[in-house]
């Protein structure tokens, strides 16, 4: 874990921020976890707001402008409950998500998402998508040692991006 920290930490020291940190960041749960799409989105409690600042697929899920965050069953797992939300099949996507169509053709029908936590709330999500089942609660579980890391990635990106 040191070398991750070394690397990230020059990383999170370069200009071109938040862009240099996030692919960092990526080759970080990469080298742990495999993740066919990943994507980080940064969310702002105050305003209800979130907007992706990182995309492994820009073509297909560009870092773009703000989105509402919708209630329901992703948001109370996520943001209130502050946990993993983890789905392992494209039907239990469908159920929270409405580009899972879009997910799909990438060969993607887990996902989970990673909050980053600080100060009591949810800074964002760190989103990793791959084949059908992928996501085991062992992969889960070293997606979630890697907390660390997406924390800091993310106060990095709410401090370089301003919702």
């Amino acid at each position: 874990m040191i070398s991750h920290w070394t690397a990230f930490l020059t990383a999170l020291a370069a200009p071109d921020q938040p862009e240099t940190a996030l692919k960092a960041l990526q080759d970080i749960f990469r080298g742990h976890v495999d993740a066919r799409l990943f994507t980080v989105m940064i969310y702002d409690a105050a305003s209800g707001l979130s907007r992706r600042v990182y995309s492994s697929h820009p073509v297909e899920y560009p870092v773009s402008g703000t989105k509402p965050l919708s209630v329901g069953t992703w948001s109370r797992t996520v943001i209130e409950g502050q946990r993993c939300f983890v789905a392992n099949t494209i039907e239990e996507i469908a159920e929270v998500f409405p580009d899972y169509e879009l997910i799909r053709s990438l060969g993607c029908e887990s996902v989970v998402n990673l909050p980053g936590l600080f100060a009591g709330g949810v800074l964002g999500t760190i989103n990793l998508l791959d084949a059908s089942g992928y996501y085991t609660p062992e992969r889960v579980g070293v997606i979630e040692s890697l907390a660390p890391f997406a924390t800091t990635a993310l106060l990095a990106a709410h401090r370089a991006t301003r919702l």
